[in-house]
């Protein structure tokens, strides 16, 4: 379902479970696959990825009507994932094969830079469609990445952003065509996996300590 394939230097993160919606066991696994990331040493930069149509539709919402009591678990491990996401200590890019929709999208703010496929695919906060407001953990991880203007308009009006509209507002840094998305991320990553990962903790806990502090994940 969420595994990790390493390409020399870089290890790619495929999430292959249909949507790729967070439910209990997704969460439990990507939980997992965080620690053993973050157990590694030496040169290592990261590619996230989906497959198919979809890098993540968000929370699985039909999970949560069918067991109730599992939302509030998965939504508080879903905010410590993305307060762990912003602060590996390693270079991360995103893969952004097909529909990054909600808490997937958000998951992409946490990324140091994304590839978007450029022909199909939207980037997406529906959450004002879902008449569910974002938690302030989500909004702080949103905040930490996209200019105020772009991220009020995301957040409010539900705009679904094909791959040159969300390149050019700044939501990604990068287009490809769909067979390339993949390889274009692994490049770039590759580029700087060998660079002092020490440092690049440090910086990232200088820039967004605060945030992954209101995602519940406390740097050590």
């Amino acid at each position: 379902m969420i595994e990790i394939e390493r390409h020399g230097n870089v290890a790619v993160v495929r999430w292959a479970d249909g949507e790729n919606r967070f439910h209990r066991n997704s969460i439990v696994r990507w939980h997992q696959v965080m620690d053993e990331l973050e157990a590694v040493e030496g040169p290592l930069a990261v590619v996230v990825t989906g497959e198919g149509k979809f890098f993540s539709n968000g929370l699985d919402l039909d999970s949560f009507a069918a067991e109730p009591d599992d939302m509030g678990f998965v939504v508080g491990e879903v905010h410590r994932l993305f307060g762990r996401m912003l602060l590996l200590p390693a270079y991360v890019a995103g893969a952004l094969n097909g529909h990054t929709f909600a808490a997937g999208a958000m998951l992409a703010c946490c990324f140091d830079t994304r590839v978007m496929r450029a022909d199909r695919g939207f980037w997406c906060l529906p959450e004002a469609d879902l008449a569910i407001p974002l938690t302030e953990p989500m909004f702080a991880t949103v905040m930490a990445r996209l200019p105020v203007a772009v991220a009020a308009e995301a957040m409010n009006t539900g705009r679904r952003y094909p791959g040159p509209e969300a390149l050019g507002v700044g939501l990604v840094e990068h287009l490809a065509a769909e067979d390339q998305v993949l390889a274009q991320a692994v490049d770039l990553a590759d580029r700087v996996a060998t660079k002092d990962r020490r440092v690049i903790g440090t910086h990232k806990r200088m820039l967004f300590s605060d945030v992954a502090r209101t995602c519940g994940h406390v740097p050590d």
